[in-house]
């Protein structure tokens, strides 16, 4: 991570920031993430704003890109794990979602109701329930650690007159981060502790039923073993890049969930057997009716539909690249 001084700070960025670390000289990335993401005025994810998508102004593309047919394809997978429960008892929560989007915000369901929780808003779930999210673990602040001099240092942010700069600090982590006692120098983690703050919050409230997240991550033993350059990045008008620091507030900042991590989450809150499947073996597994209603009203021809499938099933594109973690707590439906 490099210092970002020849790239502007906005002046909301900088107070936020400087409001945010008070009298200390630094602030950890976690806490300059949350800023530069999530602060109500100034934060990326707070601005109005296009982000995803292909049009002009936008960053990166989601699956929620490929809607309806991604939407209508969760809402098959979904009623097929509920199975005898029927989904017409549950409620579709969908959190995270754009403002304005959703994806079963067009056409029917399934289900009993549908309700996008957007960025900021409280979580409020309650009885039988389908809890979907697409992306936003990921996007959630993480901590930066670098194995420098044989033991490890935090990374974090140095605020400037009218720059940032990177900081190194003593770490201060919880005991039950199992960093490894010696790596190669220089090897980073991006150790996305709010990610499974934010599963047990979820898994935190009254609600019973369906879990499914859709992210991109990896175990705790390749985040510490086999990502030396650890895996946070920046987009930016659908480049990807390693300045962190810079475009503050207009940039999208990221790295990999740790699925063990959100996995204990939901096993500690009476989830049975959490399972991560990659994109493609959670649609063809749980979704194949729909998938083969789907190839044959569309027999003969590559339809725009047709197109949105492949991308969100074939191993090149979206299929691979992002894994799913489903599970299912038990409850008693309404009578």
């Amino acid at each position: 991570m490099q210092p970002s001084e020849e790239y502007p700070v906005s002046p909301e960025i900088l107070r936020a920031l400087r409001a945010r670390a008070g009298a200390r000289p630094a602030l950890t990335f976690e806490e300059f993430m949350d800023v530069a993401l999530y602060d109500p005025a100034a934060g990326y994810y707070r601005r109005e704003r296009p982000r995803i998508g292909y049009g002009p102004g936008t960053d990166f593309l989601t699956a929620t890109a490929s809607a309806p047919v991604f939407g209508r394809m969760v809402a098959a997978a979904c009623a097929g794990l509920l199975g005898a429960a029927r989904p017409g008892n549950y409620d579709f929560v969908e959190l995270g979602a754009e403002p304005g989007a959703g994806i079963l915000r067009e056409g029917p369901h399934p289900f009993r109701s549908y309700r996008a929780v957007g960025i900021g808003e409280p979580l409020r779930i309650e009885g039988p329930s389908v809890v979907f999210s697409n992306e936003l673990f990921d996007a959630q602040p993480f901590r930066r650690l670098r194995f420098t001099g044989g033991r490890w240092r935090e990374l974090g942010v140095r605020v400037g007159a009218a720059a940032l700069s990177e900081a190194e600090m003593e770490p201060v982590f919880p005991a039950t981060l199992a960093l490894p006692q010696v790596a190669p120098e220089g090897y980073a983690i991006d150790a996305p502790l709010a990610a499974a703050r934010l599963a047990r919050a979820i898994a935190g409230e009254p609600w019973h039923g369906l879990f499914v997240a859709f992210d991109y991550g990896k175990s705790w033993e390749e985040l510490a073993q086999a990502t030396p350059a650890g895996t946070a990045r920046a987009y930016r008008g659908h480049a990807q890049h390693n300045d962190l620091l810079a475009f503050a507030g207009e940039q999208d900042l990221t790295c990999h969930v740790c699925w063990d991590w959100l996995r204990l989450a939901l096993s500690e809150a009476g989830f049975k057997d959490p399972r991560v499947e990659s994109q493609e073996a959670f649609f063809t597994r749980h979704a194949a009716g729909f998938i083969e209603s789907l190839a044959a009203a569309e027999a003969g021809r590559m339809s725009r539909d047709k197109l949105a499938l492949l991308q969100l099933l074939h191993p090149a594109h979206m299929g691979q690249k992002f894994q799913v973690l489903w599970a299912l707590r038990p409850g008693t439906l309404p009578t």
